[in-house]
């Protein structure tokens, strides 16, 4: 039976562990071609043994996304190699300093945003050429109710969410009236290292595993989704549409 993503190139950030390896191991099974970007070779060696494992093939870019001429980079190599690129899961990032805004010095602030917004931004700037050379790409960047809870004392991770979703709308509406398909995907909490560091006396047992999550990132990727620029929440497996505050 042919697999839905077959012959589709789906490139994966912060794809060595978590929501991301178990993303990129899920559009695997679905046949797609994966390009792996994180920051630990040896994590993407354990992916694509995987992905092996699974039937799938993958290519493994070791990257540091806060190299803005390294994304461009890849860019332009997938652009050599394929010609195009179909699916996008923007899931990099990281949780920042947890303490009052008073106490955070302003590089670790800069730290938060250069991963979770500004390398969003620059894969959005070198992508989208290779997404409109599909015939029908697909983006999807994984956020966090922290952007609209303005969460307490995570007030870096927070902001950068809230800024990584008005990104991804207003790139969902520019293109609207292609065949890309931009949206975003809030997994909840979930068994992952970073919610254990931000929750250290959390039972993980009690949290659903990124493998779970997966499953629910796959459809937002395939050629017959259809929305744009709406938001998944994981947690009520609703499909939301924002809203101006009333």
């Amino acid at each position: 039976m042919t697999k839905p993503l077959t012959s589709r190139i789906a490139l994966v950030t912060g794809a060595s562990r978590g929501i991301g390896y178990a993303t990129a191991i899920a559009l695997a099974k679905a046949g797609a071609h994966i390009v792996a970007t994180a920051r630990t070779q040896g994590g993407l060696e354990e992916l694509d043994d995987e992905i092996r494992k699974v039937g799938g093939s993958a290519t493994l870019v070791p990257l540091n996304l806060t190299d803005s001429d390294g994304i461009a980079r890849l860019g332009a190599g997938l652009h050599e190699r394929y010609g195009k690129l179909d699916i996008l899961v923007g899931n990099a990032g990281v949780l920042g300093p947890s303490s009052p805004i008073g106490h955070i010095e302003l590089k670790a602030f800069n730290d938060v945003m250069a991963v979770n917004v500004s390398a969003n931004f620059q894969l959005i700037r070198c992508m989208e050429p290779l997404l409109k050379q599909s015939d029908a790409g697909r983006a999807v960047f994984v956020t966090s109710g922290a952007a609209n809870k303005a969460t307490a004392y995570v007030s870096p991770y927070a902001a950068s969410k809230a800024a990584l979703e008005t990104l991804a709308r207003a790139w969902a509406q520019e293109t609207a009236n292609t065949p890309l398909r931009v949206n975003l995907f809030n997994p909840g909490p979930i068994r992952t290292r970073m919610r254990a560091t931000l929750m250290p006396g959390e039972d993980p047992a009690t949290l659903d595993t990124p493998e779970q999550v997966a499953e629910f990132i796959v459809p937002l990727c395939a050629p017959d989704w259809t929305e744009t620029g709406k938001f998944y929440d994981y947690k009520t497996r609703s499909l939301m549409s924002f809203r101006s505050p009333a």
